[in-house]
C-alpha cells in the first residue's frame, strides 16, 4: 500500500531555511540599533543646520557644513594636524616601549608574575583617573618634578612642554597594552625556532629579527591599528588633563567636536566636523590594513 508523502506548501519554503536568519536576528537588531541608527543620525545632522542656541534658523543646509568646514574653519585644519601628529607619537612610542617590556617579561627570572602584574596594572585605570594621578605629579609646587631639580613652572599651562607631558601621560597609560598583546604573541613562537636559529650560529639581534618580528606581524599591525583609532578618538584624558589648551594647542579633532557640538550647541557643525573624522579614519586604517597585508600568508 503506498504511503501519501507529504509535501510543503508551493511558495512556503522549509522552516529550516530561514532558522539561520532567525537565530542571528538578535544580534542584526543590536548592531542596527547601537551602530547603523547613531552613523545613519550624524549623517542626517550634518546636512542640516541645527544649532539650539539659534532654532529659528534649523533647516536642510547641503553641504554648507562641509563649505565652512574646509574653508572657513582653521581650527579644524589645526585640530586635525594636531590629531595626526598624536596619533602617530602616541602609537610609535607605544609601540616601541610595549615591545621592549613584553621581551622583558617574556624571560624567566624571579618574579616575573609581580612584574607581569606591575607593568600591566596602569592599563585597568581609567583615563580621567589617570589624569588626576599626573595633574598631581606635573603640580609646580608638590609634583615630582620639584624633586628632579627641574623650576616650579605649570608645565600644562606651557604650549612648549605641554605636548610632551600629555604624551607621557598618556604612555604610561597605553603602554602596556601594546605590552599584552605583543606578550601573547611572543608565547605563541616556537621556542624550536630559535633553537635552530643559535644552532645556524645567530645571535640575538638575528633571532629578533628573522624569528621574533615575523611572527609578530599580525599582532603589531592589529594592536597599532586598534591604539591607532583609540588614540584618534582620544577625549577623556586630554580633556580632563587641558581641556584643549592652552591656546587651543591640544586639542584634537574629536574634543573640538565635542566643543561645537555640546558646549555651543551646535549640533548640525558637529555632526560635519563627526562625518569628516569618520571617513579619514575610514581612510586611513582600509589603507594601513591595505599597505601591512594584514592575515595575508607570509611566505606570499
Amino acid at each position: 500500500m503506498a504511503v501519501a508523502r507529504t509535501t510543503p506548501a508551493r511558495g512556503r519554503p522549509p522552516v529550516r531555511r530561514w532558522a539561520p536568519y532567525l537565530l542571528i536576528s538578535p544580534t542584526v537588531l543590536l548592531i542596527a540599533v547601537f551602530l547603523v541608527y547613531p552613523i545613519g543620525s550624524v549623517l542626517y545632522y550634518s546636512l542640516r543646520h541645527h544649532n539650539l542656541t539659534q532654532p529659528w534658523a534649523d533647516g536642510f543646509a547641503g553641504l554648507e557644513n562641509f563649505r565652512r568646514m574646509l574653508t572657513e574653519d582653521p581650527l579644524f585644519w589645526s585640530s586635525l594636524g594636531f590629531t595626526a601628529k598624536w596619533v602617530v607619537v602616541e602609537t610609535g612610542l607605544q609601540l616601541v616601549l610595549g615591545l621592549a617590556l613584553a621581551l622583558i617579561v617574556n624571560e624567566s627570572f624571579i618574579g616575573r608574575a609581580l612584574a607581569r602584574s606591575l607593568v600591566f596594572s596602569p592599563w585597568a585605570v581609567s583615563g580621567v583617573l589617570t589624569t588626576g594621578i599626573w595633574i598631581l605629579l606635573y603640580n609646580p609646587t608638590t609634583g615630582i618634578l620639584r624633586y628632579l631639580g627641574a623650576p616650579e613652572t605649570a608645565v600644562l599651562g606651557n604650549p612648549h612642554t605641554v605636548f610632551g607631558a600629555v604624551v607621557v601621560t598618556e604612555l604610561w597609560r597605553g603602554v602596556p597594552f601594546f605590552a599584552i598583546l605583543l606578550l601573547a604573541g611572543l608565547q605563541g613562537v616556537p621556542g624550536e625556532l630559535y633553537e635552530a636559529a643559535a644552532v645556524d650560529g645567530a645571535g640575538r639581534v638575528r633571532r629578533f629579527l628573522h624569528v621574533t618580528l615575523p611572527h609578530l606581524r599580525d599582532a603589531i599591525v592589529l594592536a597599532t591599528l586598534l591604539r591607532s583609532v583609540w588614540e584618534f578618538n582620544n577625549v577623556d584624558l586630554i580633556y580632563t588633563l587641558t581641556g584643549g589648551g592652552p591656546a587651543q594647542v591640544t586639542t584634537t579633532l574629536p574634543l573640538y567636536v565635542a566643543q561645537r557640538a555640546i558646549d555651543s550647541k551646535d549640533f548640525g557643525y558637529g555632526s560635519a566636523l563627526t562625518t569628516a573624522g569618520f571617513l579619514i579614519l575610514l581612510f586611513c586604517s582600509l589603507l594601513y590594513l591595505r599597505l601591512s597585508r594584514f592575515g595575508a600568508d607570509r611566505n606570499g
